[in-house]
């Protein structure tokens, strides 16, 4: 289901964006990406929908920093519970136990889709 929301999308952006620029092509991709990855889990899983809530107010993904050296001290004061709830989207509204199990979910999808873009990349390469 990811795939087939995924392709849909490559495909009208590829039919739309004949003039426009690079990044904005590339920003296009990563919200198909993200939206057909939500929509294929569903309302059930509250990462899912949270991202399309984001998506759909058209708001800008925010994705994490890469910290610098210098900060590294300061995250390793932090919570653990607190770095997962940055960075799975919905993380501040959920208790413990269902964060977890939505990062479980999260990270599942998210290999899921690394995978289905590996393919796509194949698949046009070749």
């Amino acid at each position: 289901m990811m795939a087939c929301h995924f392709l849909r999308a490559l495909f009208r952006i590829q039919q739309t964006s004949t003039s426009s620029s690079s990044s904005g092509r590339s920003r296009r991709i990563r919200r198909a990406a993200y939206a057909s990855m939500a929509y294929s889990a569903g309302t059930r899983r509250a990462w899912s929908r949270a991202l399309l809530r984001k998506l759909r107010s058209r708001a800008r993904l925010r994705f994490p920093r890469r910290l610098s050296r210098a900060a590294t001290p300061q995250r390793r004061d932090m919570d653990q519970a607190q770095v997962l709830r940055k960075l799975v989207p919905g993380g501040p509204s959920m208790d413990d136990c269902k964060l977890l199990e939505e990062t479980a979910d999260y990270i599942r999808c998210l290999t899921t889709q690394v995978r289905l873009m590996q393919t796509v990349m194949d698949s046009i390469s070749s």
